[in-house]
């Protein structure tokens, strides 16, 4: 055991033995959700069909209140929470076991559901089992800084003991079931695609690496489905997405995960202002089925996710903020200088690009998507005929925080064989080692005119639930290793303990 097992839930645990009782019986209970009771009780005025019936319910007592000849305590499941009462005159039998109890610990309770005089709906219980003795002490609370790191590496706790936290959750997941569901309904076709890479490819990004033992072969994992995908479209499956697990290894940030869920699509015969309609369909439709409004509340600001977006020009937006010209080297590099970015760096387009972050990305409150970003830094993209230094490319931005990119693809073989041999000879440890001669080849057989797009998904839920960090996202986001001592002693977690005693 851990020390945060506490010495006198392990002896009520012993004591439970000696008596014949197994604190972690191998069956449950057959039970309803708390939800679709609450949903029948009615009021004391008005009492619901389920007021006077038995039923039973299962979850974790988040506290016991005991009166002498009565308890009361909180349950908890998945749905929701509700109150059950035991009397000792109902439950005589029983009761000297009532010690065995405490808060944390998950049980099965049958009885007959009312309401308590001061009109809360209750189950006075006739039968009670214990479905599992916790021996850790349930968190009193959550407070400050290291109680956020401690909520974070043991979300098995945070899920119950933190007020909206499993609500967050639900969310993403219905986030995540819609907007599969509006894909579909538009002809989309969900596929998957490799997660081990032979070619870090479709993004610059840092990967991890790993080693295939019977191949022996480094492989890469996923930075970007993007080039399987476009396989398929090659191969006429025409529109197709995935929403997959990605790996870039990069720093932590309040935005950044080394993992993380990405939506990336494809359709032929599209190109980007069809991502864009793409873009606003789908944030509408989960704005408005998760919150009931387009309208939404993230790190203090009001945003309305209603189409049409705003619509701007990367050069337009690079000369108004950054004072100059993006192809105007000169200029970039001395205001890359004032920025005390590194100015003198040999690759020009990255510093550019440190510009535009440092100089236009604060004032992209949003929704907004820049448009024509330089061919240089878009790889992928196709050009654009009107300026072939530009492309037909978009980045969606909302509260200054970019959640999507998309192009008009680039299906030339030829041209996009030269822009990988460009990025090769660059040596940036976020292009690709090599060229990815299987996709050119798959290029030369001929890829329609397509559109592409790809949303950070934890990015949008944030944005959705109004989380102001990715973690708060993620169910297990990565974390330092704390010394195993450390690990095991944290006092928020075991927070709580010492008030223990029972009930």
């Amino acid at each position: 055991m851990t020390n945060l097992a506490h010495p006198d839930r392990l002896a009520k645990i012993e004591a439970m033995r000696a008596e014949g009782v197994d604190p972690y019986p191998a069956r449950g209970v057959d039970a309803t959700p708390i939800a679709d009771l609450l949903a029948r009780v009615g009021t004391p005025d008005e009492p619901g069909p389920a007021i006077g019936t038995t039923v039973t319910i299962a979850g974790r007592m988040l506290g016991l209140r005991d009166f002498g000849k009565l308890i009361f305590s909180p349950i908890l499941d998945r749905t929701g929470r509700l109150q059950i009462g035991i009397k000792k005159d109902q439950m005589a039998d029983w009761w000297p076991r009532r010690k065995w109890l405490d808060g944390g610990d998950l049980v099965g309770a049958t009885g007959e559901l009312a309401f308590t005089q001061k009109g809360e709906p209750t189950i006075w219980v006739t039968e009670l089992q214990l479905l599992s003795k916790s021996v850790a002490a349930p968190p009193e609370k959550w407070h400050g800084l290291t109680d956020v790191e401690a909520r974070y590496r043991r979300r098995y706790v945070d899920l119950w003991a933190s007020e909206g936290v499993s609500e967050v959750f639900i969310k993403r997941s219905r986030a995540m079931s819609l907007t599969r569901r509006f894909l579909e309904d538009q002809g989309y076709l969900e596929v998957e695609t490799p997660t081990l890479h032979p070619i870090a490819g479709g993004a610059a990004a840092r990967p991890f690496i790993t080693h295939h033992n019977a191949l022996d072969a480094d492989l890469y994992l996923r930075i970007a489905p993007e080039l399987y995908l476009k396989r398929l479209i090659v191969g006429g499956m025409e529109r197709v997405f995935e929403v997959s697990r990605n790996f870039r290894n990069e720093g932590l940030s309040t935005r950044h995960n080394p993992e993380f869920t990405m939506l990336e699509l494809y359709e032929a015969q599209a190109d980007y202002r069809r991502m864009m309609e793409i873009v606003e369909g789908l944030f509408e439709l989960l704005a408005t089925e998760l919150n009931g409004t387009t309208d939404i509340t993230f790190r203090g600001g009001d945003y309305s996710m209603k189409a049409p977006f705003q619509k701007l020009r990367y050069t337009d937006l690079f000369r108004e903020h950054a004072g100059c010209e993006f192809d105007d080297e000169t200029a970039v590099r001395a205001k890359a200088k004032e920025l005390k970015l590194n100015h003198e760096s040999d690759d020009y387009w990255k510093l550019m690009s440190d510009v535009f972050d440092e100089t236009v990305e604060p004032h992209l409150s949003g929704p907004i998507f820049v448009t024509h970003y330089p061919v240089q830094i878009s790889p992928l993209a196709k050009a654009d005929p009107a300026d072939p230094r530009l492309t037909e490319r978009f980045e969606v931005f909302v509260a200054c925080m970019e959640l999507g990119n998309a192009f008009s693809e680039l299906n030339d073989p030829a041209e996009q064989e030269r822009r990988f041999e460009e990025q090769v000879a660059s040596k940036d440890p976020e292009s690709p080692g090599e060229v990815d001669v299987d996709y050119v080849q798959a290029l030369e057989y001929g890829m329609p005119p397509t559109g592409g797009l790809g949303i950070g998904m934890d990015r949008l839920v944030m944005l959705l639930t109004g989380q102001d960090s990715i973690r708060d996202v993620l169910l297990f986001p990565a974390m330092r290793k704390l010394p195993t001592d450390q690990e095991e002693t944290d006092e928020t977690v075991a927070a709580g303990a010492a008030s223990e005693g029972g009930a």
